[in-house]
């Protein structure tokens, strides 16, 4: 699919055609129709945060490893997600332009960036030093000057950072912790995708006065998180 006639495109864009397509052919077809989120997907260059090594694949349909060698990223959760999972995600989280949001899992800051271009400030957790510095050199790159980048274990540390509108786990967890749920302000959205393979939901807790709304609209499969909680084995 070309990009269309009348489309205005820097011609040293050299990911432009890419980039399109992305959003016609995997974001689109996967429900996520909302125009700001699009056009949002259309202005965050995704090739700003991907490994020089795999630049080629920022806009295909896969996860893209950011540390150690394919297997080892899989394994341990150092990826970024496929991008119809975080498009889906910003839309349906309805980001507001006065939220704080909280990030768990930063990997390599695109998600912190699609978050940021939406919100007031993003504080974003990553429990690997290398990503870290890499989600935080990616986003200073970018001019993405709303985000906070911190070295800290998303399971533990969360905690003493107040009170959120939107908080978002990028990566999977067997279930939502209390605490994090606690932490949302009224009115506020928590995201995450939950269970087990190969089923997994993306999950959706929205708060309103003392009481607590959940979704789960779509089905998919992500990496877990690192440290949180997994429900007991019993052998026999």
């Amino acid at each position: 699919m070309a990009l269309p006639m009348n489309s205005q495109v820097d011609p040293r864009d050299v990911h432009a055609q890419a980039r399109f397509n992305m959003i016609e052919q995997q974001i689109r077809p996967w429900n996520v129709l909302d125009e700001q989120v699009l056009e949002l997907l259309g202005k965050v260059r995704r090739e700003d945060y991907v490994p020089p090594e795999h630049v080629t694949l920022a806009y295909c349909d896969i996860e893209i490893p950011l540390h150690g060698t394919p297997d080892e990223a899989a394994a341990k959760g150092w990826i970024m997600l496929a991008p119809k999972i975080e498009a889906r995600m910003a839309q349906d989280l309805q980001i507001k332009p006065s939220d704080r949001v909280l990030e768990i899992g930063s990997g390599s800051g695109y998600m912190a960036a699609l978050l940021a271009a939406q919100a007031k400030d993003v504080v974003t957790l990553e429990i690997v030093p290398e990503l870290a510095e890499m989600a935080r050199e990616n986003l200073l790159s970018a001019g993405v000057k709303n985000v906070e980048v911190k070295l800290a274990d998303g399971a533990t540390a969360a905690a003493a950072l107040g009170q959120f509108d939107v908080i978002v786990l990028s990566g999977s967890v067997a279930q939502i912790p209390e605490a994090l749920i606690a932490q949302l302000n009224d009115g506020g959205r928590i995201a995450a995708i939950v269970g087990q393979q190969p089923v997994m939901r993306f999950t959706l807790v929205t708060k309103t006065g003392n009481e607590f709304k959940l979704s789960q609209p779509w089905d998919t499969v992500a990496p877990r998180l690192t440290s949180f909680e997994e429900p007991s084995r019993f052998s026999f």
